[in-house]
C-alpha cells in the first residue's frame, strides 16, 4: 500500500465522511440479524390493520373525517411505527454501547470524533425506521388505503419523524446508567403518545388539556402530515409549521445528544 508521510491514506467516501464507518458497522451487524425481524415487519402491519382497521372499523359505521376507519388509522400507524422503531433503536442499543458492550468507547479510541459516532448511529436508526415503515406502507398499499400520489412522500416524512424522535432519545439514553429508566420512557412517553396523538382517533375528541399535550408531541405532527399525504387532504395544521416543529425537535435532540456523548466519551 502506498504510504503518504508514514500513514496510510484514508481513501473513498468513508474516508471523507467517517460517520459512514459507524453506519457500516451497524449494517454489518444487522446483516446477521435481519431475518429475525423480516417476517414480523410484514406480519405485524397485517395483523394491526386487520385487528384495528377491519375489526374495530366494523363498529365505526360512519367512518372518521369522511373516510373509512381503516383509511383513517393507516397513516397514523405508519407514523407510530416510525416512533416505536426510532425509540427502540435509540434506547437499549445506545445504553448498551455505553454500559455493557462499550462499543462507543472502542470507536472513540479510533480517529472517529463524537459527531461521527453519533451521526453514524443515527443514520443506522433512520435506516431501520425507513425499512420498517416501507414494509407497513407496502401492506397499506395492498389494502388500498393510499388515495393520493402524495403518499410517495410518506417515506421522507417517516425519516423526519424518526430523526425528531431518535435524537432526543439518544440524549436521554446517554444520560442514564440503568435500563430501568428506559422502561419509564416507554411507560410515560411512548405509550401515551401512541394512544393520544391522533393515531386511532382525532385529538379533537380529547379534553382540552390532553389535546394540547398531543399537539406538543412530535408524533401528532407526523401523524397529521402522513394522513394528509396518504389521503390527499389538507392537514389540520400548516405543512411548514409541522415540518419546522419536527425539525426543531431533531436539532435540539442532536445538540443535547452530542453534548451527552461528548461528556461520556471525551476525557
Amino acid at each position: 500500500m502506498e504510504q503518504t508521510g508514514g500513514r496510510a491514506p484514508r481513501a473513498g467516501l468513508v474516508g471523507r465522511i467517517p460517520a459512514l464507518a459507524v453506519l457500516e458497522y451497524g449494517l454489518v451487524s444487522y446483516r446477521r440479524t435481519w431475518r429475525a425481524g423480516a417476517f414480523s415487519s410484514f406480519l405485524l402491519p397485517l395483523l394491526t390493520m386487520l385487528g384495528f382497521g377491519v375489526g374495530v372499523g366494523a363498529y365505526v359505521d360512519s367512518g372518521v373525517g369522511g373516510v373509512s376507519y381503516l383509511d383513517f388509522i393507516v397513516p397514523g400507524l405508519i407514523a407510530s411505527t416510525a416512533l416505536q422503531v426510532a425509540v427502540g433503536e435509540s434506547s437499549w442499543p445506545v445504553l448498551g454501547s455505553f454500559e455493557w458492550i462499550r462499543t462507543y468507547f472502542a470507536m472513540a479510541a479510533s480517529p472517529l470524533r463524537v459527531g461521527d459516532i453519533l451521526g453514524g448511529h443515527v443514520a443506522f436508526v433512520l435506516f431501520r425506521v425507513l425499512t420498517s415503515s416501507l414494509a407497513f406502507l407496502l401492506v397499506a398499499a395492498l389494502f388500498g388505503t393510499l388515495h393520493s400520489p402524495w403518499a410517495l412522500v410518506v417515506p421522507l416524512l417517516v425519516l423526519l419523524i424518526g430523526l425528531s424522535i431518535s435524537t432526543p432519545v439518544f440524549a436521554y439514553s446517554a444520560s442514564v446508567r440503568s435500563d430501568s429508566y428506559l422502561a419509564l420512557l416507554f411507560r410515560f412517553a411512548v405509550i401515551p403518545m401512541t394512544l393520544f396523538a391522533g393515531v386511532f382517533f382525532p385529538v379533537e375528541s380529547l379534553p382540552v388539556v390532553l389535546r394540547w399535550l398531543a399537539y406538543v408531541s412530535p408524533l401528532w405532527h407526523g401523524v397529521d402530515l402522513c394522513r394528509a399525504a396518504a389521503l390527499g387532504v389538507a392537514p389540520d395544521w400548516s405543512v411548514p409549521g409541522h415540518l419546522l416543529y419536527l425539525a426543531a425537535w431533531a436539532v435540539a435532540g442532536w445538540l443535547l445528544a452530542r453534548a451527552r456523548f461528548r461528556r461520556r466519551l471525551v476525557v
